[in-house]
C-alpha cells in the first residue's frame, strides 16, 4: 500500500487553493500540506529504540534509510495508538536546521483523502482551547461546515528533539 504522492501535489504557481492530505487520529481530523508528505506506507513491523521518548514508536528501514516513527496521538498527550488494518505511516519531510531536511514516519488512524482548501476557508489557530499545543497548528481549515486542524508540519517535533532523532538514526546506521 505504498503511495508516492508528490505527482498528486500542484505547482507551486498554481491559484489560491493549497492541497493537504487528511487524516484521523481518534475520530478527528487533521491535515498536513501535501508538499510536506512523501509517501504513505502501511503499517509495518517497527523497530524499537531503547531509552527514546514514549511518542518515537521505533524506527523503520525506508529503502536504507532509517526513518523514525512518531506517535502523533501520543506526542499530542492522548493514548497510544491502537493498530488496525487502516493504520498507515505517513513519511513526511521536515526541515530541521538552517537546510537540513528529515524524513519522519508518522503514525496515524486511517488516511482519509487530498483536500483542496482555499485560502479564504483557512482561519489562524486558536488562542486558546485546543487540545494539542497552539504552535503545532498551523491554521483550522473550514471543509463542508466542519473545522480540520492543519497541522505545522515543522513545528510537530521541536528541534531539540529532531536534532535527538537525528542522533538515534546515526547511531542506528553506524550500528547496522
Amino acid at each position: 500500500m505504498s503511495t508516492n504522492l508528490p505527482a498528486v501535489a500542484k505547482p507551486a504557481s498554481a491559484a489560491e487553493d493549497h492541497q493537504y492530505l487528511t487524516f484521523l487520529l481518534s475520530s478527528e481530523m487533521f491535515a498536513i500540506a501535501i508538499l510536506n508528505i512523501k509517501e504513505i506506507i502501511e503499517y509495518g513491523s517497527l523497530t524499537e529504540v531503547p531509552m527514546m521518548p514514549g511518542f518515537i514508536r521505533g524506527v523503520i528501514n525506508l529503502r536504507g534509510s532509517v526513518v523514525p516513527v512518531v506517535d502523533l496521538s501520543v506526542r499530542f498527550g492522548r493514548q497510544k495508538t491502537e493498530v488496525s488494518r487502516r493504520t498507515c505511516i505517513v513519511i513526511i519531510e521536515v526541515q530541521c536546521g538552517d537546510e537540513t531536511r528529515q524524513d519522519i514516519g508518522v503514525m496515524v488512524d486511517s488516511v482519509s483523502e487530498v483536500l483542496e482548501i482555499p485560502l479564504s476557508e483557512i482561519e489562524p489557530p486558536p488562542a486558546f482551547g485546543a487540545k494539542i499545543r497552539v504552535d503545532f497548528i498551523a491554521g483550522m481549515g473550514k471543509v463542508a461546515g466542519k473545522f480540520v486542524i492543519i497541522l505545522n508540519a515543522n513545528k510537530v517535533l521541536s528541534v531539540d528533539e529532531l536534532s535527538m532523532l537525528d542522533n538515534a538514526a546515526t547511531q542506528l546506521s553506524l550500528a547496522a
